[in-house]
């Protein structure tokens, strides 16, 4: 780790290495410039939210603008349909930026302060990939522009990543060889604070196990009947006590996806989806096969059959901190989010719902680097072994907020959540550009990639070589 150190002192220095400060404003101006215009398709992604796999009109959304902004456009890569890259100029350096736009189940909120569904048990951007995706679409543009202009060698690439949310999505893209010839990825996600923190998170697989049966009368001839709710309920008692013979870092989840149909019909079918999670990736095979042991045991001994299928599987995040140092001195310069007087009140009433707000304030603060050990999940762990990452997070969120709940997807329709997005696409843009003006940045980068990765790496996804699971949320 002596190289990584090294080389970390030497990022020290990249104020020096950045381009000039009045050609960073003029690519914060050109972003502010069309606040309005991203704000719209932010908000139309936002209205009409689209779980994974199905994101047809979000994807052609922001395909249209990219296109119409002069990028090549490919449809359908890696085999999924609303999977596509966006390439801008030639030559080195490749600069990749990925852009997120699933929503998820259930979680249907207006933009207002209370808990209020749009349409009742309808999606909703609860991780506000409606802001990820055109907040990284706003910098692709803006790089692009600085591109024609500078007449700089390098090539610009978005990636519409779909299905982010168990579906893998960038994994499959990764495994396609979509950033084999990529120098340096940026990216960001919604939160509810400014940082560019290097660090990881969690490996994961997940999968959907299958119990077959006997249907009977439960009351009648219930000695006729195998039931295969009985073999997902001993499955998640067995893998229940599991628990406790796990590492600290494990994490299992699950939900019973089907039960039967009546209560006085023995169930012939059944169906319940696990998540394992690790900050080991080896961990998580260790775990997921014990799982599948249950779920084997269990069929056994309730005399049903189990089949099951691996959905998901993502590795955990390869820090890249030379390229993270680069973007923190960024954000600095972008800075945080300010609120009008009418997303003040907003945000005081989001705080009286949260169980641990914090200081409304901090939204305008770029909080210290730090070292991070995430405790959920992204399809991004796989590209950061592929290729050196680094994102940030922004305050498109109320703080205190937490992913995945209604009050993310009501700030996320309002200007606290635009206002965000924007500080993102800034940060994203500056980032690039100042690579493209100085390509020896990737020399500390890469070598860092290079250290933590190891010499003997070999890419070998999670999820095997199944086809994208495109009805996993059907």
């Amino acid at each position: 780790m002596k190289k990584i150190l090294l080389v970390v002192l030497l990022f020290a220095f990249i104020p020096s290495l950045s381009i000039a400060q009045n050609d960073k404003k003029k690519v914060i101006s050109t972003i502010d410039s069309k606040q309005n215009q991203y704000t719209t398709i932010a908000k139309q992604l936002w209205e009409k939210p689209e779980l994974g796999y199905l994101e047809e009109n979000s994807s052609a959304l922001l395909q249209k603008e990219l296109e119409k902004e002069g990028f090549k456009i490919e449809k359908g890569v890696a085999n999924i349909p609303t999977a596509f890259t966006a390439t801008y100029g030639s030559g080195t350096p490749v600069i990749g930026i990925l852009g997120e736009f699933d929503a998820l189940p259930g979680m249907s909120q207006a933009a207002e302060p209370f808990k209020k569904a749009r349409v009742v048990d309808a999606p909703g951007q609860a991780c506000g990939h409606h802001l990820f995706g055109t907040g990284s679409m706003a910098a692709a543009i803006a790089v692009k522009d600085w591109l024609k202009t500078s007449g700089k060698s390098g090539t610009i690439r978005f990636y519409g990543t779909p299905a982010e949310e168990g579906g893998s999505g960038k994994v499959y893209m990764v495994r396609a060889g979509l950033f084999n010839d990529i120098d340096a990825i940026v990216s960001w996600h919604p939160g509810d604070e400014n940082t560019s923190n290097p660090g990881t998170n969690l490996a994961t697989i997940s999968g959907k196990f299958r119990f077959k049966g006997s249907s009977s009368h439960a009351a009648a001839a219930p000695e006729l009947g195998r039931s295969a709710l009985d073999g997902v309920e001993g499955m998640n008692d067995l893998v229940n006590m599991l628990r406790e013979h796990t590492t600290e870092s494990t994490r299992i989840h699950y939900v019973i996806t089907k039960g039967g149909d009546a209560p006085n019909i023995v169930p012939e079918e059944a169906e319940v989806y696990y998540v394992v999670r690790n900050a080991n990736r080896d961990e998580v095979r260790a775990v997921w096969n014990r799982v599948v042991k249950a779920a084997e045991g269990s069929a056994m001994g309730t005399e049903t059959t189990m089949t099951y299928e691996i959905i998901g599987g993502t590795y955990e995040r390869l820090p890249n901190k030379a390229l993270a140092t680069l973007m923190h001195a960024n954000m600095t310069l972008v800075g945080g989010v300010d609120y009008t007087r009418e997303e003040l009140a907003f945000a005081k009433e989001i705080q009286k719902t949260l169980g641990a707000p914090e200081p409304i304030e901090s939204a305008k603060i770029i909080k210290p680097m730090v070292f991070t050990y995430g405790k959920a999940s992204a399809d991004t762990g796989d590209v950061s072994w592929n290729a050196p990452t680094a994102a940030v997070r922004t305050a498109t969120w109320v703080p205190g907020t937490p992913p995945h709940s209604w009050q993310a997807v009501a700030a996320g329709g309002t200007g606290i959540g635009f206002k965000g997005m924007l500080v993102a696409a800034k940060t994203l843009a500056l980032t690039a550009i100042d690579i493209y003006k100085s390509p020896k940045i990737l020399d500390g980068v890469r070598a860092e990639f290079n250290e933590r990765r190891g010499p003997d790496f070999k890419y070998e996804a999670l999820l095997g070589d199944r086809k994208p699971a495109l009805d996993y949320r059907k």
